[in-house]
């Protein structure tokens, strides 16, 4: 993993550019993070539904495509993110029983919510093809991200 000063420093680059929309700004962040980080073999974003309850709705993401484009607050791990505000680190998917599947491939995810003023709005969801493979310090680094895409919203 490139030194987390300069990746933060890339995200901040990226946020504060006035070239492009939030979606734009949230891919490239996918982006960097997939191209950066070796395990990383999905990143993407989910967001809450404004027009639905408790609904968290797919945005820019990069890796293959998944069936889960909607989730329910609470079903899954990013439900699960999303219900209690909290990251959720898993290193074996496959001892989860509230996993949806995303693809036969993912071992290990990290799903880390955005905050705006304390309230949920949306989260990064890592998926790795590598059991054990979400360090702490990716978590910090994710969580520090997580503040910053926060401006976004």
């Amino acid at each position: 993993m490139k030194d987390k000063k300069v990746l933060l420093g890339r995200v901040k680059e990226i946020i504060s550019s006035d070239t492009s929309d939030r979606d734009e700004k949230l891919y490239q962040i996918c982006q960097l993070l997939e191209s950066e980080i070796a395990v990383f073999d999905w990143v993407g974003f989910y967001l809450v539904d404004p027009e639905a309850d408790r609904q968290l709705v797919l945005g820019p993401y990069v890796g293959e495509p998944t069936d889960h484009t909607r989730i329910p607050f609470g079903k899954g791990i990013c439900g699960q993110a999303a219900e209690t505000n909290e990251t959720f680190v898993v290193q074996d998917v496959n001892k989860e029983d509230n996993y949806l599947a995303c693809s036969i491939h993912v071992k290990a995810e990290i799903v880390v919510p955005v905050k705006k003023n304390g309230e949920f709005i949306a989260e990064l969801d890592i998926d790795s093809h590598t059991k054990d493979s979400m360090t702490s310090e990716h978590r910090r680094l994710l969580e520090s991200i997580c503040g910053q895409v926060s401006a976004l919203f």
